[in-house]
């Protein structure tokens, strides 16, 4: 094979920076509608991800749409410098989520099962983030206030009690359960 037939080869293979990719963007409070709609008219997609609650006051109730995550949206773009730049420039968006300013792609296997959440209106709310190896307590039930280390092997969460003086621990099944970190 010739170096011209194997440059032809290797510019025809797409370059994983040529693929689009989902990236989560940081906007001010309360604007992610906003932010949504001005970069869905740089027709860029967006994927703001919704969930209805009902809000009382003392005179009514109201069902209203909030976002499930306040202060972030979702874009799938091209990651140029052209684009990010046309991005940050957005009324309303503080930057992206990740690395130097230049984002972190998010895997559309995630974005897809929030999107299958949401599509089949399975009733969730958010949760702070869970780091295996972060110190948690139990927050409500029969073990409220008991706090280890969180666990978590084949889907099945758990708290990790320790013994330092004789080196012997015990794990608690916690699925269910409500967590704060500690």
């Amino acid at each position: 094979m010739s170096i011209s037939q194997t440059l032809h080869i290797q510019s025809a293979m797409p370059l994983m920076s040529d693929l689009p990719a989902w990236y989560a963007i940081h906007t001010y409070p309360r604007h992610e509608r906003a932010v949504a709609e001005r970069i869905r008219q740089q027709r860029l997609m967006t994927f703001l991800p919704t969930i209805t609650e009902t809000h009382r006051w003392s005179d009514r109730r109201k069902v209203v749409e909030m976002p499930l995550f306040t202060c972030y949206v979702f874009v799938q773009l091209v990651p140029t410098n052209e684009t990010r730049l046309r991005v940050l420039r957005t009324d309303g968006v503080i930057g992206f989520v990740g690395s130097q300013r230049t984002g972190t792609p998010i895997p559309e296997e995630q974005i897809e099962a929030v999107r299958a959440l949401l599509d089949r209106k399975v009733v969730c709310k958010t949760h702070p983030f869970l780091k295996v190896g972060q110190r948690v307590r139990v927050r409500g039930g029969a073990l409220d206030g008991l706090e280890g280390l969180f666990v978590s092997q084949n889907g099945d969460d758990s708290i990790v009690i320790s013994v330092d003086a004789i080196q012997r621990s015990l794990a608690i099944r916690i699925n269910g359960y409500d967590l704060d970190v500690v």
